[in-house]
């Protein structure tokens, strides 16, 4: 049965069978200041002595923020690596490649790094500036949410420079995903926002070694970026960052597609519902994601966040390319008042129970 309580203290402390760390992926590149290595990323583990899942959780962070996201809160409660590890699993935790512990270098090109109240209005505080319709729904923050609260300013010091390539890094992603994979065997990825395309692409390269995909409001909407403007319109379409609909880069379709140009789409007449988006989908016969699948895939969204209009676009896209998996909006199975970060935020334990619940009852 999933845990919320107390996971360990000194009276009842956690037992470790391994852990460490090691470099996956990368490949060496001239430069101008001689052979460098590019794409690595680094990876943390731990295993626990009693190990109650033959599979591990990958747990792949989002855009400007590192694996710190999993390891704790910024008001000091345990994080979802605690509970997967106490739960019974081996947690496998990353730093994409230029971020964090596996370090940035001039082969990857321009970085940029969010101000505080950029973050503060996405993430923390979506409820002050209501640019989405679901945004005064947010409740869960643990603090005021802003810059001067300990909270924030602790969730403020972990956002890190992120490589402005998505494309690149994407393509970097797949490429250390897979060497994972092929080190530690079948596994389980947790992917989150930016995180969310990574996973595809990995469990494409590696479809045999991917045992389920617990997509944590992966990086969306299909095709097109989406502006949020405030009422009373809400939306608009921005640049098309996603042309093979759910990534940056090619995915294995059948009839198979050589170049993304290929894909034609079509938008929504009318949306499915107040305050959501008119997806971008494929126009005519879909073609299939193969290598995805049969594959156990949750995708989940949370009440408030800036996901709430849009992840359902994402689940329109993959079942019509054949891809089954379960869509839930968090609040429909009673958990409410959740941002973007929910992994951060006052009732993470809850949510981690629902994902674990979940990972039994589909994950073999």
């Amino acid at each position: 049965m999933a845990r919320t309580e107390k996971l360990f203290d000194e009276k009842q402390p956690l037992e470790i069978a391994d852990q460490g760390c090691f470099y996956a992926g990368g490949r060496y590149v001239e430069t101008d200041g001689g052979r460098s290595m590019l794409g690595h990323m680094f990876v943390q583990y731990q295993v626990p002595a009693k190990r109650r899942h033959p599979h591990p959780i990958v747990m792949i962070h989002g855009g400007g923020q590192t694996a710190v996201n999993f390891l704790g809160t910024p008001d000091g409660r345990r994080g979802w690596a605690d509970y997967f590890l106490a739960s019974g699993y081996a947690v496998y935790l990353v730093d994409q490649p230029g971020r964090g512990r596996s370090g940035y270098y001039r082969g990857y090109g321009r970085a940029v790094h969010r101000d505080a109240d950029t973050i503060a209005g996405r993430f923390s505080a979506p409820e002050t500036r209501k640019l989405w319709p679901q945004a005064a729904l947010h409740t869960q923050w643990p603090g005021g949410g802003a810059a001067g609260d300990p909270a924030f300013d602790q969730f403020y010091a972990s956002q890190v420079e992120s490589m402005t390539d998505i494309a690149a890094l994407e393509g970097m992603m797949r490429e250390a995903g897979a060497a994972l994979l092929d080190r530690i065997g079948p596994a389980i990825l947790l992917t989150h926002s930016q995180g969310g395309p990574f996973g595809w692409t990995i469990a494409d390269a590696r479809p045999k070694l991917t045992r389920g995909i617990l997509a944590v409001e992966p990086n969306g909407a299909p095709l097109y970026e989406q502006k949020f403007t405030g009422a009373p319109n809400w939306f608009e379409d921005d640049s098309v960052t996603r042309p093979w609909g759910i990534t940056r880069g090619p995915l294995t379709f059948a009839p198979a597609v050589r170049d993304a140009s290929e894909l034609k789409f079509a938008r929504q007449d009318k949306a499915d519902g107040p305050g959501l988006v008119r997806c971008w989908l494929p126009a005519g016969t879909p073609r299939k994601l193969t290598n995805l699948a049969g594959i156990p895939i949750l995708i989940v969204t949370g009440e408030a966040s800036y996901h709430a209009p849009y992840d359902h676009c994402t689940s329109h896209f993959l079942r019509q390319a054949g891809v089954e998996h379960d869509f839930v909006r968090l609040a429909d199975v009673g958990i409410r008042g959740n941002g973007h970060m929910m992994m951060l935020e006052k009732n993470n334990l809850g949510i981690a129970a629902f994902l674990s619940q979940w990972v039994e009852k589909n994950v073999k």
